[in-house]
């Protein structure tokens, strides 16, 4: 019965979109499709909340969960139910960092900031030439679905050269701005890269003050899933030997990818891992943290703003680069840490870990992909939206 009322309201939405008027001082903001309140999304209202134009202008955020806080004076909407669509109809402006469902109908008076989640190391989109996706292996299909929703976005925003050059391809976009400022979400890792702000986050994220941090943040595997759409947690990391190793001076933060709906038993090893999902800031967990440790994430562009250690637990390299995704660049030979296979090569790279043995893949690495970041990418997000506004 639900599914039934969801696509009569699609339908309804569809014919009566193009009668309801655009009002450009309502602005929609969603982060991961409605999962949570994080990402460029997030930063762009905050700066806008920071500025007081949360008083000015009405801001909507849409969440599957509206119970989730979110400061300055906005209006919580639950996806898929009626005034989602209501709002749809009449915003001026879509703040989204990923691509929207098909049936969402985008008038020529709204504008589209796309923010995007990430620089990409994996092949993406219409740059992908095989897929194995939550059981879907139409590749076709699947590139005519982006070229499809591609086409709605009017701005699009990078964090570098890199990515711009990329986008242009994967995203079939050559025709409107592309937005080479920054991420949004990493403003806050200039800003508050200090000790007092640092302690502020551990305390509000139930951490303790005494033991050195290890944020490991993997991304999902496409042909590891549950169903559509909802991915296992993919990892080899042996967490009994590291708690035996590494205990003594250090505790994990494992932070799921927020495609990943896997339910894992982590009582075990508690005092030892604590664990955040998609509905949890990975920012926050980056500042706290002092060494990462990732795959193929884009965590890694954005970690190393904070020029602090990385290790890349790649146990499957070559399956993911040659049968998966494929790769943009020559990731062995560029990543600015330690590549390995297993945890007791890990815990033997984090315990010999020499930071002058990676100086100079570092800087190369940080003016590859963090040449624009600095600090105030958010504000001329919001600058654009004033100015489309007047």
């Amino acid at each position: 019965m639900k599914q039934f009322i969801k696509e009569l309201t699609i339908q309804i939405y569809k014919v009566l979109t193009y009668l309801v008027p655009v009002v450009k001082r309502i602005i929609i903001f969603q982060s991961s499709n409605g999962r949570n309140y994080t990402g460029n999304p997030r930063y762009i209202y905050e700066e806008m909340v920071r500025q007081g134009l949360d008083q000015e202008y009405h801001c909507i955020w849409f969440f599957f969960d509206t119970d989730i806080e979110v400061p300055g004076k906005c209006k919580k909407i639950r996806n898929n139910y009626f005034l989602y669509f209501w709002y749809l109809m009449r915003a001026g402006v879509w703040v989204f960092d990923s691509r929207q469902p098909l049936y969402f109908r985008k008038k020529k008076k709204v504008d589209y900031i796309q923010t995007w989640h990430g620089t990409p190391l994996k092949k993406l989109a219409l740059d992908m030439n095989k897929m194995d996706m939550g059981g879907n292996t139409d590749i076709k299909d699947y590139h005519e679905k982006f070229r499809k929703t591609c086409a709605d976005w009017d701005y699009l925003i990078s964090q570098n050269a890199f990515s711009t050059e990329i986008f242009k391809s994967c995203f079939a976009f050559t025709d409107r701005p592309i937005l080479q400022i920054g991420y949004p979400r990493n403003d806050i890792l200039i800003r508050d890269n200090n000790k007092e702000e640092i302690n502020k986050y551990k305390k509000l994220l139930g951490l303790p003050l005494d033991k050195k941090i290890i944020l490991y943040a993997p991304t999902w595997r496409d042909n590891e899933y549950l169903g559509e759409g909802k991915y296992k947690f993919a990892s080899k990391l042996d967490f009994d030997l590291a708690r035996e190793q590494l205990s003594d001076d250090y505790i994990f933060i494992v932070k799921y990818h927020y495609l990943v709906s896997d339910k894992i038993d982590w009582r075990p090893y508690k005092g030892f891992v604590y664990t955040f999902d998609e509905t949890k800031d990975i920012a926050w967990l980056y500042l706290v943290s002092d060494m990462l440790i990732t795959d193929y994430s884009s965590v890694m562009f954005d970690y190393s703003l904070l020029k602090r250690p990385m290790f890349f637990f790649a146990y499957d390299l070559e399956d993911y680069r040659e049968n998966l995704r494929g790769f943009y660049f020559d990731f062995a030979k560029e990543a600015p840490g330690p590549i390995s296979k297993d945890t007791k090569q890990l815990i033997e790279d984090i315990k010999e870990y020499d930071t002058s043995l990676w100086t100079e893949k570092n800087e190369a690495y940080r003016q590859k992909f963090n040449h624009i970041d600095d600090g105030h990418a958010s504000e001329k997000i919001v600058e654009l939206i004033q100015k489309n506004g007047r």
